[in-house]
């Protein structure tokens, strides 16, 4: 998304762009499934899927999505403790954790106006949102574990017609 666009070999394709391709997505797959959810990782996806689920169910489909949240630190959003445990935990040969070092340590709450002004790059140089030297695989393992629990109770929840289409 956007916000990460500063920081040189990222690209992104916009808000417009995902919307329109989760609702082509959407409407291709209603041809052979009785129900369609996206999995978001990213808080950067949320204007994207605000804007095609509900359409998307306006026209008929069981649509929805459901976030991926676990219980860390507010100030830990991107590349930090719990993103690097569960990298650790899934796919520990590719990182690289000679490499780590904090970020911006502030709770989101009070960097969203910058991110908002000026993306990731006016309030982390490195792009890191948190702290990434803490990470373990056991944490990643735990979270892994915490995130498939929440997706497993939200899609037992799923009932047609949820307002917003976000799986609560």
């Amino acid at each position: 998304s956007g916000e990460h666009q500063s920081f040189p070999g990222t690209v992104s394709t916009g808000t417009d762009a995902l919307a329109q391709t989760l609702i082509e997505l959407g409407r291709s797959v209603s041809t052979w499934a009785t129900r369609f959810v996206v999995v978001n990782g990213h808080g950067g996806n949320l204007d994207a899927l605000r804007r095609a689920v509900p359409l998307l169910r306006h026209e008929g489909r069981d649509a929805a999505w459901l976030p991926c949240r676990t219980s860390v630190d507010p100030a830990d959003t991107h590349a930090g403790h719990a993103e690097t445990s569960l990298m650790l935990h899934l796919h520990p040969d590719l990182v690289r954790m000679d490499r780590a070092a904090p970020g911006c340590t502030r709770p989101l709450a009070e960097i969203l106006p910058a991110l908002r002004d000026g993306g990731v790059a006016a309030v982390s140089p490195s792009g890191v949102l948190g702290d990434p030297t803490t990470a373990t695989a056991s944490d990643g393992r735990r979270l892994w574990d915490e995130l498939l629990a929440d997706a497993r109770g939200r899609l037992a929840r799923w009932a047609p017609g949820d307002s917003d289409g976000m799986l609560r």
